[in-house]
């Protein structure tokens, strides 16, 4: 007879709200090389990324003008488009309701988007890298 294995207990993903960090002896195992998948919230990066679409962030992948990042600022994690040049760095917003913030250089950049997707719709995936 065929015997289904016992599930495992699922993974707990933490949920933290903004600006708290929660220790997690869990997450002290990934690499800080690792991609890793963030759910957009919000509309700042409207109409390219829409809330609840998910993106994949190489956490080590080459920052140009032009590229969609993770940066830290002020002590948060924004998403937003990078422009500009040397010396003259800036994270733009798409939708234009929110303000472009100047960085002084790619040293605030902590990832960049790789690719996006609809939850549950595999063929919405859209690549940002080749």
């Amino acid at each position: 007879m065929n015997e289904f294995p016992t599930p495992k207990k699922p993974f707990p993903i933490p949920v933290v709200p903004a600006g708290e960090s929660a220790p997690d002896a869990a997450l002290d195992h990934c690499s800080a090389a690792e991609p890793f998948a963030l759910m957009v919230l919000g509309d700042s990066m409207e109409p390219e990324f829409v809330e609840g679409e998910i993106i994949i962030v190489e956490p080590e992948g080459l920052a140009t003008a032009g590229s969609f990042v993770m940066a830290w600022l002020d002590g948060e994690w924004i998403f937003r488009q990078l422009v500009g040049g040397p010396g003259d760095w800036k994270l733009r917003p798409l939708n234009p309701k929110y303000p472009t913030a100047s960085i002084p250089d790619l040293s605030v950049i902590k990832g960049v988007i790789i690719q996006k997707s609809k939850p549950g719709r595999r063929k919405a995936a859209k690549r940002y890298v080749d």
